[in-house]
């Protein structure tokens, strides 16, 4: 006996296979709806009386059956749309689709990550400059200074210390041996509202070395009387130097900054070398310079020779003090320029080999610092003014007399931070 519901009596296609015949011949081969796995549905009902409903998809339970009601059929994803779509799952049980990027959320975050390591970098190298900075001579002790004028004033000194230097260092740099350390060049830098000015001191200027405060004593010394500027240096270094330039010019002096021989070789390597127009052949053997006439990079050991080189020159020191202020020009305007200021491959290693070689005043920052090497880029880009302080003549002993009346004028037109009309050799 079938346990099939009878067929529906309309059914004009005879006994069937499934549908209760008592024939043993199947049907033909046909695709056949999934029917329903539960227990037999009652006596007439179904589409085709006795074929239970079939469960829709839409809510996996069947058309509005009761609540509750097992359909027996796998409730999965189902592909596409109505009347063919694209493939992607629709209904309840599938996976939703990814919302779109929120590339507004994205760059605000990217934003304030790049800004922080920004800040975080900036002060932080900051912090590291400014603890590198040899602050060793105190103004402070400097007596009867003259009253401050517009702009700001720089005495930029080279001396020629060997402190920290190898015997082959010496050898390698032409430095000789000698103890101790003098000045080797002297300029003063001023800054202001009209342009920059760079002026050379010559070493064998004629000053009257006034009386002084002793940076070790702390006792005030008596005069000692004209004699040439760089013995003001070798007598009580840095702060009688600067108590002999004020008294001999009436200009106050704000900072100080003095490097010496290695210091200044290792700054130029650290920066890649200085390009510069070297205007003649120069072969001095006291200096070790040994250059060709023409546009060249000098290396530490090159420029070195090249700034120390006096007996080579028609004009002896006067030439020379010329040739110290084009290399600092364009060292500064090397150190300047967005392939070392954006390279933080050679920026800090110039960083570090200048801040090392580096003695300033107490009073000097970073931003100081920071100006004065602005200010030399700007001379040497035709922004400022460079020039020797106004010579006269020689006096018997063969030292160089300042003209006074151009040096008063000079250092009024300073004081008062106007263009600079006052020319020197």
């Amino acid at each position: 006996m079938s346990d099939w519901p009878q067929a529906r009596p309309d059914d004009d296609r005879g006994n069937r296979y499934g549908r209760g015949s008592a024939s043993a011949q199947p049907e033909s081969a046909r695709v056949m709806r999934q029917v329903r796995r539960g227990p037999a549905a009652p006596a007439g009902q179904g589409a085709y009386g006795g074929v239970p409903h079939q469960p829709s998809y839409v809510d996996g339970r069947g058309h509005g059956g009761p609540e509750g009601y097992d359909s027996g059929y796998n409730t999965g994803q189902v592909y596409g749309a109505p009347g063919g779509g694209s493939g992607r799952p629709v209904g309840g049980a599938g996976h939703p689709p990814h919302p779109a990027p929120d590339w507004r959320r994205r760059i605000k975050w990217t934003a304030i990550t790049v800004a922080t390591v920004l800040v975080v970098t900036t002060v932080g190298t900051y912090f590291w400059a400014d603890s590198k900075l040899n602050r060793d001579v105190d103004l402070s002790t400097v007596i009867d200074r003259p009253e401050k004028g517009e702009g700001t004033n720089y005495l930029i000194v080279g001396s020629d210390s060997r402190a920290g230097m190898s015997d082959e260092d010496k050898k390698r740099l032409r430095t000789g041996s000698a103890e101790g350390k003098r000045t080797d060049s002297m300029m003063i830098l001023h800054t202001g509202d009209n342009g920059s000015t760079l002026i050379s001191l010559p070493r064998d200027s004629n000053v009257t070395i006034p009386e002084f405060k002793g940076s070790e004593s702390g006792k005030t010394l008596p005069a000692m009387g004209a004699n040439k500027l760089n013995a003001a240096y070798s007598v009580d270094g840095p702060t009688l130097l600067v108590r002999t330039v004020e008294f001999n010019t009436g200009l106050r002096i704000d900072h100080y900054v003095e490097i010496g021989f290695a210091g200044f070789a290792s700054i130029v390597d650290a920066v890649g070398g200085v390009e510069m127009d070297i205007p003649r052949d120069i072969k001095d053997t006291k200096s070790g310079a040994d250059l060709k006439k023409g546009r060249q990079t000098l290396n530490g050991e090159e420029a070195l020779a090249f700034v120390r080189t006096r007996y080579a020159l028609e004009g002896s020191d006067l030439d020379r003090t010329k040739n110290q202020q084009k290399f600092l020009s364009a060292l500064a305007d090397q150190v300047a320029t967005p392939s070392t200021v954006l390279n933080p491959f050679k920026l800090y290693p110039t960083m570090g080999a200048g801040l090392d070689a580096l003695v300033v005043d107490e009073d000097m920052g970073l931003f100081d610092l920071a100006g004065m090497f602005w200010a030399m880029k700007g001379v040497s880009g035709g922004e400022g003014t460079s020039m020797n302080m106004p010579i006269s003549g020689s006096t018997g002993n063969g030292n160089l007399q300042w003209d006074m009346p151009k040096v008063k004028k000079l250092v009024e037109q300073l004081k008062n931070d106007e263009k600079v009309t006052v020319s020197g050799d």
